[in-house]
């Protein structure tokens, strides 16, 4: 049941990033047609933007995503029990030790960061390390190493990435539209068959609609990575009731006090900002705890 769990897990994001690109090709092909009429120039044009943010984004400093959260990196006299649980992890898990950071905060929560296993840092609060006996914080670590083998944070930030690359296209778009771009080609579309004004209305719906589809395709893909790293946190430990016992105790932490923003908020293992949530849990970076502790009983 676990592997087929995680098995289930990579193929849906597997999907998930597929359906990333066809949006991103969909609003830059509208994009080209509405302004240059042009769908190739259009699709090669996004296609470029998406490599140029996901690239970016991508080799952006681990210190720097550490320091944005106020993580202070810590030696093995400091904290020898989460550092050596750290360690433990990443030898289970066949990859390089990464740093390991403290965040000065009470509430329970932790993340990891880094393109690849070569360059990653794992960092928890002091409210989890005080919190936490140490087979819950196995599986917490577990989880944040987890996220380091299987690349999520690499894919987490392709997804933002994308998710960007969408939204600026379609603005720069649209503003265009608006002041006049796209005027020859809707001259053109009312002397045309009925077909070219079902393209052309297709194609303005595509530029209002496509960054709240991307927004929630990016959201999606962070959701299966979190019930990702929940399985294969258990497949390292070998202990599925020290992970569920954790997520119990994060379902009642109280919010960071410190302010988290959004890409960082997706890192974490649990929602930094609670009392923030949003309506739905279709916008929440992350799925219900009740619902992660589900799958790992299922096991």
């Amino acid at each position: 049941m676990l592997y087929q769990q995680i098995s289930q897990n990579k193929q849906r994001t597997v999907i998930l990033l597929v359906v990333f690109f066809i949006l991103l090709a969909l609003i830059g092909s509208a994009a080209g047609y509405l302004l240059a009429d042009n769908y190739v120039m259009g699709l090669v044009f996004a296609l470029i933007i998406g490599a140029i943010y996901a690239f970016s984004m991508i080799f952006q400093s681990t210190s720097l995503v550490m320091s944005m959260n106020n993580a202070r990196e810590i030696t093995e006299t400091e904290a020898p029990d989460f550092f050596h649980i750290v360690e433990d992890m990443a030898m289970v898990a066949q990859i390089p030790m990464p740093r390991v950071f403290i965040i000065e905060d009470d509430s329970l929560n932790a993340f990891a960061t880094g393109s690849s296993p070569q360059n990653a840092a794992v960092a928890a609060t002091t409210g989890l390390l005080n919190t936490m006996n140490r087979e819950e914080l196995e599986g917490v670590i577990g989880h944040e190493v987890s996220h380091i083998r299987n690349y999520d944070i690499r894919i987490s930030t392709i997804a933002v990435a994308l998710a960007s690359a969408v939204t600026m296209i379609s603005s720069i778009g649209g503003r265009l539209l608006w002041y006049g771009g796209g005027s020859r080609r809707r001259d053109d579309d009312r002397n045309d068959s009925g077909l070219g004004v079902v393209v052309l209305l297709l194609s303005i719906l595509s530029l209002i609609l496509a960054p709240l589809a991307a927004s929630l395709v990016q959201l999606a893909i962070s959701r299966q990575r979190e019930f990702l790293a929940d399985a294969s946190s258990v497949e390292l430990t070998r202990n599925p009731q020290g992970m569920i016992r954790a997520l119990e105790k994060l379902d009642g932490s109280r919010p960071m006090k410190q302010r988290v923003d959004d890409a960082s908020a997706a890192l974490y293992i649990n929602e930094p900002r609670k009392k923030e949530q949003r309506l739905s849990s279709l916008f929440s970076t992350h799925p219900p705890i009740a619902d992660r502790i589900e799958r790992l009983k299922q096991m």
